[in-house]
């Protein structure tokens, strides 16, 4: 199985600096995605999708444009508290709040990039999960827009 990202290259997509445009947060609630282009120029996704009937049912997931195509590789994806996850190469179950991280491993098996998942107790909602998304892959806050009033 052809490898599309290698684990150091998944770092440094997650390390690329990325600042947020001007009212990022209603964009991504707004319509559920949010595109932010990186300092090294590669073009990130946030997506958000979370369930009417129950609100720990969620996910926020970060993807990357993989150049000359038309694919997004999933670099992260936080998943809420309601289902279990089975890591196959481990053998071991996930339960709770989750992480899932593209890796070169699960490639190589032929599975998703982001089929290696674990437990985490940084968020406990939607909102705190888009946080921690954020602050792992080193988003920043758009500058401050200055008034001028003279």
């Amino acid at each position: 199985m052809e490898v599309m990202y290698s684990d150091q290259e998944i770092a440094e997509l997650m390390r690329e600096s990325k600042v947020l445009p001007n009212d990022w947060r209603n964009q991504v609630y707004k319509h559920e995605k949010l595109i932010v282009e990186g300092n090294n120029g590669n073009t990130f996704c946030i997506r958000i999708r979370q369930n009417h009937v129950n609100p720990l049912d969620f996910s926020v997931i970060l993807t990357v444009c993989v150049p000359l195509s038309n694919q997004d590789f999933r670099l992260r994806r936080y998943n809420g508290s309601t289902s279990p996850h089975n890591n196959s190469i481990e053998k071991e179950e996930v339960v709770g709040f989750h992480i899932h991280f593209a890796t070169e491993r699960y490639q190589l098996k032929g599975l998703d990039e982001e089929t290696y998942a674990k437990q985490t107790t940084q968020y406990c909602d939607l909102d705190s999960a888009l946080q921690c998304l954020l602050d792992d892959a080193n988003f920043e806050e758009p500058p401050q827009l200055q008034l001028n009033l003279f």
